[in-house]
């Protein structure tokens, strides 16, 4: 039993989707895997290849980390902890999520069951890593246990195990690896919008020295009540029409209003911001996919627009050019 789950792009909105603006955001041509077989009687065995974590639980050691996990999860709401403590090793999500379906959809666990998972997403990076394998395991047990796919349930216990890693999640990276494709997020709904039609590439800038969460809460902290979200909502609708026009110019355009508004709530370190403003001034547009970093050099990815691959450009930096595409169907069987 095998399914995979994309990863995604925000195009534009990050951060400005938790203060319930609008965000664009797409799925891309690389995917969590996971694969689910009978294991040994009455034990639950994860296999986490990418991140060289192997373990097995009874469901009632499981049954106890999930309540353990929930009251840190209680402690961080109320500012006792912080979110990277939320969790002590990242196989606990997993566990998490699995504990989490097999309670919600009140299944039968007997005989045992073995999970591996695998993923060619780069981890920690903004494009959706820890979502798309939990959604890949989700729907792979779902399949499994042969419970009927029903996408609501199964955003619902991917945004559950979300909120332990990222402390507030949007929804978005959930929601784009389930159903794929791109879409504007909007007052807690999804709209369909075409997959983008010109050349992108994706700049892996290093693994950011803060989380996701740890950005979350520090931009919350500085800008929460702040009108610059007036800023990133205009240049998302913008984005979004060109987007359905395929304009090509305002696109770009609005690739690059939406990167310096990134480093006005100081999400962009400044070696990434020399990068992008080397993109733009040879003709192209540059800006941070996902939550960057409030701490170090890296953030992340960059999604990039040019005429051609900035090759020479990500040698200087020490950055690794990567190519990207859409993809149109999300979380599925294969």
């Amino acid at each position: 039993m095998i399914a995979i789950a994309p990863g995604k792009l925000i195009l534009s909105g990050e951060h400005a989707v938790v203060y319930g603006r609008p965000a664009l955001a797409m799925a891309i041509d690389r995917c969590a895997q996971s694969i689910i077989a009978p294991g040994q009687a009455d034990l639950v065995s994860f296999n986490l290849l990418d991140l060289k974590e192997h373990d097995s639980f009874t469901l009632r050691a499981l049954g106890e980390m999930h309540s353990r996990l929930l009251r840190n999860y209680q402690l961080f709401l109320n500012g006792e902890l912080g979110i990277r403590d939320v969790l002590h090793k990242p196989i606990e999500l997993f566990e998490f999520a699995f504990i989490t379906l097999l309670d919600g959809l009140r299944l039968k666990f007997g005989g045992g069951i073995d999970i591996q998972t695998q993923s060619n997403i780069p981890i920690g990076c903004g494009m959706g890593s820890s979502a798309a394998t939990v959604l890949s395991m989700l729907r792979a047990i779902g399949h499994y246990f042969r419970v009927e796919f029903r996408p609501d349930w199964f955003l619902k216990y991917s945004m559950d195990a979300e909120k332990l890693q990222h402390g507030f999640p949007s929804g978005v990276d959930s929601y784009i690896s389930l159903h794929g494709g791109c879409a504007l997020f909007r007052n807690g709904e999804a709209e369909s919008v075409p997959l983008p039609r010109l050349r992108l590439y994706l700049v892996n800038t290093g693994t950011p020295t803060a989380t996701t969460g740890e950005c979350v809460v520090e931009v919350k902290n500085n800008f929460a009540n702040d009108p610059i979200w007036n800023d990133f909502e205009a240049v998302t609708l913008e984005l979004e029409k060109a987007l359905r026009a395929n304009d090509h110019e305002t696109f770009q355009q609005m690739i690059g209003a939406n990167q310096r508004l990134l480093e006005r709530i100081g999400v962009v370190p400044e070696k990434v911001q020399h990068f992008a403003k080397m993109i733009e001034a040879t003709g192209g547009a540059a800006k941070i996919c996902g939550a960057g970093s409030v701490l170090g050099d890296n953030g992340g990815l960059l999604l990039v627009i040019a005429e051609n691959p900035p090759v020479e450009l990500c040698r200087e930096y020490g950055y690794e050019l990567l190519t990207v595409r859409g993809d149109p169907l999300g979380a599925r069987i294969v």
